[in-house]
């Protein structure tokens, strides 16, 4: 019998880790938008708990993808692929934080889970969690 080995999973692994980071960056970024009205570099880093030259890095790479614009001392911008990206990254955290909250999860505790759950559950999972957290919901006394 032949003998499995974990590379697929390594490498899959390896794929996943890097389009949450890719999330992650494009997520803050619509998010500082929202807020600031503008996405700078040391705004992103601070937000990601990075240095400056590493979400400098990862920004260069973000424009090389074409999911955001920038020019030099300007601010960030999404593009229509870093803007979805963004979209569904968000829509995935809201519905697992919303679950966790439903379920009577502290918000501080919810909150930092959801971040990392939001990127390794499954399409079919976060429809459950979403109703499931609807249902909880209409139980909870007002």
């Amino acid at each position: 019998m032949p003998r499995m080995t974990k590379a697929p999973l390594a490498g899959k692994q390896r794929l996943d880790h890097a389009l949450e980071n890719t999330a992650d960056y494009l997520e803050a970024i619509a998010d500082l938008i929202k807020e600031h009205g503008e996405a700078r570099l040391v705004d992103i880093a601070q937000q990601l708990g990075v240095t400056k030259g590493t979400a400098n890095k990862k920004i260069r790479h973000l424009q090389r993808e074409g999911h955001i614009r920038s020019e030099p001392y300007r601010s960030i911008f999404l593009c229509s692929s870093g803007e979805k990206i963004a979209a569904e990254s968000k829509e995935r955290h809201t519905i697992v934080l919303d679950f966790l909250l439903a379920a009577g999860v502290p918000a501080a505790i919810a909150e930092k889970d959801a971040e990392g759950i939001e990127h390794h559950v499954s399409r079919q999972t976060l429809a459950v969690l979403q109703r499931l957290s609807k249902d909880i919901g209409k139980k909870r006394p007002k």
